[in-house]
């Protein structure tokens, strides 16, 4: 694969991974900080320089709703929101997932109102963690640009057909002008399928039913096929990822380990954190300190094994969490690795931290005064931890 290299934001870089996939439909409404990637694409339609056709709608509802009836005719469907878009898009990401519709989403992660923010935090696309789409989170705006494309074919492999999302955090990376090595169309075409592998569409030749109502007699088979399609798509994307790792020399995995290998304590992240925990780890590795990284990369499905795999051995975990669940013993994140660690031998103990909510910045010391504090709560016997960090009481 000849290389190239370009200066691109992170929706900037999504945008031109679109253009590169060219769907045959993209219905969207605009939302800071997600705009930009539906506007620049906008000027690809206009520009002619592909021949997707652009929906534009009246609200996110109207969004998903106008690509799950698109999806539904065999086309290849991309979209994207943000934060309150996202949650207007609620009620029909159930229905996307129960149609088997492999829409591509890409989130620009935004905070919640109220009060109004309009700067990074995952809860957005985290609270969607049980409407049966695969997730995905990037830490730059190369992820970004590598993910658009594998979650096309994550979604249609046959043994999966369900919508993707993946998320890059509101301005730290949607607006952060970086590095980003880019691919040909003969890479996208040597790597993607020309079209879907489509086993039932709506067709004028054929009577078919789609989305009817089904009650206590057959409802329950239907979502337990979601659940073993949700278990393919765990294979699917682990095969997506190393033969994407194959073609451009990008190392991809669902999660990724970093100085882990004689660690004896480490943080757990996702999305831009683990950058700045990486960071910390090559700081701290100075000192004489034995600590590595691991990020998770892919959220829904949840890698179980491959969690307890990369943590085996490890003393304390130091789990840095741009997100927040109120009243809960423990953020979403958190709670997915206790349950995945839980019962099993030789595993850490927890340690979560609050931080970032809004777009604030978690500093290097602010991340390092984490880590001494999981190292302390260990030492007491504590297995289970959370607290935020970061914030003026």
């Amino acid at each position: 694969m000849l290389k190239q290299v370009r200066g691109m934001t992170g929706d900037e870089a999504v945008a031109y991974a679109v253009k590169l996939v060219n769907p045959d439909v993209l219905a969207a409404y605009p939302i800071t900080p997600q705009t930009i990637i539906v506007e620049r694409y906008s000027d690809f339609v206009n520009n002619g320089e592909v021949d997707t056709s652009f929906i534009p709608v009246e609200s996110e509802h109207s969004a998903m709703s106008a690509c799950v009836g698109a999806s539904m005719t065999g086309a290849r469907v991309f979209t994207a929101t943000a934060s309150a878009g996202l949650a207007l898009m609620y009620e029909i990401l159930y229905v996307a997932s129960g149609m088997r519709c492999p829409i591509v989403l890409a989130v620009a992660n935004r905070a919640f109102s109220a009060p109004i923010n309009i700067h990074g935090e995952c809860t957005d696309q985290l609270v969607c963690r049980d409407a049966s789409w695969v997730s995905l989170f990037g830490e730059s705006a190369q992820e970004a640009y590598d993910e658009t494309i594998m979650s096309f074919k994550i979604g249609e492999h046959p043994d999966v057909q369900l919508p993707t999302m993946f998320g890059i955090e509101g301005f730290i990376v949607t607006h952060a002008l970086e590095r980003v090595e880019t691919m040909s169309k003969t890479d996208v075409e040597e790597f993607l399928p020309a079209e879907r592998d489509v086993k039932y569409k709506f067709s004028p030749d054929e009577v078919m039913t789609f989305g009817s109502l089904v009650l206590q007699d057959y409802y329950m088979e239907i979502k337990r096929q979601q659940e073993e399609a949700m278990q393919n798509a765990y294979k699917v994307t682990k095969e997506v990822m190393a033969e994407f790792t194959e073609l451009t020399g990008r190392k991809m995995e669902i999660v990724e380990k970093y100085q882990l290998e004689d660690a004896e304590h480490a943080f757990i992240s996702y999305g831009a954190t683990a950058g700045n925990a990486k960071a910390v780890v090559n700081k701290l590795r100075e000192k004489g300190e034995k600590v590595g990284a691991l990020k998770i990369r892919l959220h829904r499905p949840f890698p179980i094994d491959d969690i307890y795999d990369a943590l085996k051995g490890i003393k304390s975990a130091t789990i840095l969490d741009r997100s927040a669940t109120y009243g809960s013993p423990g953020t979403i994140v958190q709670g997915d690795i206790a349950t995945a660690l839980y019962g099993k031998k030789d595993v850490p103990t927890l340690h979560g931290f609050i931080n970032g909510l809004g777009g604030r910045v978690l500093t290097l010391p602010q991340i390092i005064e984490a880590y001494e504090k999981a190292k302390v709560y260990h030492e007491e016997g504590k297995t289970l931890t959370q607290e935020w960090i970061g914030y003026r009481s």
